[in-house]
């Protein structure tokens, strides 16, 4: 899966809205002692759903796994990415209250390939939230970048993962919490799906890593000219193993929606820009405040 793949993918995911309430009777619980992420909501009783959302009976139900892992199980048949097959991650809802793993050779999460980690030099932890796909591709899933700290892994699929698709993350502003930040919210605030900046992650079949940090087009829309107090940027640990160098988001400089590299370009009236982490080589994404 190329990067412009994963440019693709967005403008689905940004125009998603949370799914509806399934009104089933029957339902089910997420698995205990799995290691399983729980995520809150008033209905969803721990799974990667939107708040008022149950796992209902007939469904696949998609789950939250720790750092740096992937869900591992969703509909076998379901192999391609287009709206409506995402919502076949996960877990399936028997009529009886009980879960069915679709793999059952298969952990309920595995380890991404591990090329690409948050280096956070801001004074607050940085709060990155991953969309659930296979899944509604709400920004649930947490990973808190604790601030001073430089290797903090993010889930990225490999090419067998599910549909070949990337993950996607939105990154909110130093000291919003991931209990506040990765939730689907709304315009009064800069924060979820409003997020300033996003990125996105996969690696090919060649050991090619496609790491693209860009603007939010939400944010544009709503927050449009209002500069956030920080930036970010790709780094390699050896230039040479990284082409698209520099890429750069740093309001402070280029102003609001604009990006500095030679790979930058814009999708969706947002700027972004690229970088290919060559032959399993790691990359980093930087938080730095301005």
């Amino acid at each position: 899966m190329k990067y412009s793949t994963i440019i693709a993918a967005y403008s689905f995911f940004f125009a998603v809205n949370a799914a509806p309430l399934n009104k089933r009777d029957n339902t089910c619980s997420l698995p205990e002692g799995k290691g399983l992420v729980s995520i809150s909501g008033a209905s969803n009783q721990g799974w990667a759903l939107s708040p008022d959302q149950k796992c209902t009976s007939g469904s696949y139900c998609p789950y939250a796994c720790p750092s740096g892992k992937l869900m591992a199980q969703w509909n076998p048949k379901a192999t391609s990415y287009t709206p409506g097959s995402s919502e076949q991650g996960g877990l399936y809802c028997n009529n009886d209250g009980t879960v069915s793993k679709p793999f059952d050779d298969k952990d309920y999460c595995v380890d991404g390939e591990g090329t690409v980690s948050v280096n956070n030099k801001a004074n607050k932890d940085v709060a990155f939230c991953q969309t659930v796909l296979p899944g509604n591709e709400a920004m649930l899933i947490p990973t808190n970048a604790q601030s001073g700290k430089s290797n903090t892994t993010l889930a990225v699929p490999g090419p067998d993962y599910w549909a070949g698709t990337a993950a996607h993350y939105y990154i909110n502003a130093p000291g919003v919490s991931t209990d506040d930040g990765c939730v689907w919210g709304t315009k009064s605030k800069p924060i979820g799906n409003w997020a300033p900046y996003v990125a996105g992650a996969n690696t090919d079949k060649n050991g090619n890593t496609f790491v693209k940090i860009g603007w939010n087009p939400k944010h544009i829309d709503d927050f449009n000219g209002q500069k956030p107090n920080f930036g970010i940027r790709i780094t390699c640990d050896n230039e040479g193993d990284c082409n698209g160098l520099d890429c750069e988001i740093d309001p402070s400089k280029t102003g609001y929606n604009s990006v500095s590299g030679s790979s930058a370009d814009k999708s969706q009236g947002a700027a972004y820009c690229v970088v290919t982490a060559k032959n399993k080589a790691s990359a980093r994404i930087e938080v730095f405040s301005v």
